[in-house]
């Protein structure tokens, strides 16, 4: 006989709402040990805020060969969802990144980055890396870059709260308003219920181990795009835990106009990104000049 472990709902209107569908699944492209799941030439412009989502898994030195490049007008969130690395930053500190804990990096309007993490204790490791589009009064705004251990993120049932507020818990990190991100992990038979905020008509989920239903079975390496109403239950596989990360939002009212390694609302606000970045190049030739040609832009631009 089938045991299935239920947790208790978070709102009692949980059980009356109905449930989102699927409406699309993906395993990507792989590049390595990198699977491109979403980028903002294809589903980032259905999901948008959301428009970029790798899976990475590899080595645990590889993170130090990631070479410095640009972004601006994003977001980057890396979460790890197995192993650990460090970090050491001018501002943040030192510390260590391990499941539970991510980093946050906010390219406003121009930055190169790419060598503040280092490995550490594990010989692998395992992830995402999400982007999101900022609004236009932050999208050519200050940077911001912070490095949250995992006692500092707040944690609600089986969830840890990357980015938003769910069930009154807040993250660390002052994203844009109106954006949701979760890390979850269910034990085998595990059953999970998210019930987004009010207006968060854009949601995905992307599995990096195990197994999980919701309405239909998604393994380690998928993605899947929900409807825009009702809530989502997820329930692990009876044999194995699962871990995946869940997205939720308002959608994102702007165009997304690309260059090589930036995503803007506009193309005004593309040029000042781009003019930024050149400009800090320019500042500091012995850091990024080169690194220049060796970057490889990560989605179709212009």
């Amino acid at each position: 006989m089938m045991v299935v472990i239920a947790l208790e709902e978070h709102t009692a209107s949980a059980a009356a709402t109905p449930e989102r569908r699927v409406l699309h699944t993906t395993r990507g492209n792989g590049h390595g040990g990198i699977v491109r799941l979403m980028s903002p030439s294809d589903l980032g412009e259905r999901l948008k805020p959301f428009v970029f989502l790798d899976l990475f898994e590899a080595a645990g030195d590889a993170i130090g060969a990631m070479p410095v490049h640009p972004h601006s007008g994003i977001a980057t969130i890396t979460v790890l969802t197995e192993g650990d690395v460090r970090f050491d930053d001018p501002d943040a500190g030192r510390g260590t990144i391990a499941y539970g804990g991510f980093e946050w990096m906010r390219a406003g309007g121009g930055v190169w980055h790419g060598q503040e993490m280092s490995r550490g204790t594990t010989s692998r490791i395992r992830g995402f890396q999400l982007w999101i589009a900022l609004p236009p009064e932050l999208e050519n705004g200050s940077v911001e870059s912070f490095f949250v251990e995992a006692q500092r993120v707040p944690q609600i049932g089986p969830a840890r709260v990357i980015l938003g507020e769910y069930e009154h818990v807040r993250s660390p990190v002052a994203a844009p308003d109106g954006i949701n991100y979760l890390l979850v992990t269910l034990k085998a038979g595990e059953r999970w219920t998210y019930s987004p905020p009010r207006g968060h008509s854009v949601a995905f989920v992307a599995v990096a181990a195990g197994t999980i239903d919701v309405g239909s079975p998604l393994r380690a390496g998928d993605m899947a795009v929900f409807d825009k109403e009702g809530v989502m239950t997820f329930r692990a596989s009876t044999s194995e835990a699962a871990t995946f990360v869940v997205g939720s939002a308002i959608a994102h009212p702007h165009d997304l106009v690309l260059g090589r390694y930036s995503v803007h609302s506009s193309a005004e606000a593309l040029i000042l990104g781009e003019q930024k970045i050149e400009a800090l190049r320019a500042m500091r030739p012995q850091i990024v000049a080169a690194q220049r040609e060796q970057f490889v832009p990560i989605f179709k631009g212009r």
